[in-house]
């Protein structure tokens, strides 16, 4: 189970407190554009490197649009993860790109 959150919402919670963001694209995409904070775990090396996540943390997932974001959300929920889909991905993101 997960849940999502627009855009707006998680542009405006980025104001008011840290989160662990993380940015599902490969890393050529995430180099060339990624939101501030955010950590790159490519979906396609996500079944091998996941473990390093701590279950009692609560993680943002973001793509470029949502879509490889869900799957990822999908994937960590069905391993007990707390995790959130960024709907919009990078392309709905309302502020300036690092990278």
């Amino acid at each position: 189970m997960f849940s999502s959150m627009s855009m707006p919402e998680f542009y405006q919670k980025t104001k008011r407190e840290p989160l662990k963001i993380i940015d599902v694209r490969e890393k050529e995409e995430y180099d060339y554009g990624h939101v501030p904070t955010a950590v790159n775990l490519p979906l396609s090396e996500l079944a091998e490197s996941y473990p390093i996540l701590e279950k009692d943390q609560e993680y943002f997932l973001i793509c470029q649009t949502g879509s490889r974001s869900a799957t990822a959300c999908q994937f960590l929920g069905n391993k007990g993860y707390k995790v959130i889909n960024v709907m919009g991905g990078t392309s709905a993101w309302m502020g300036q790109l690092e990278g």
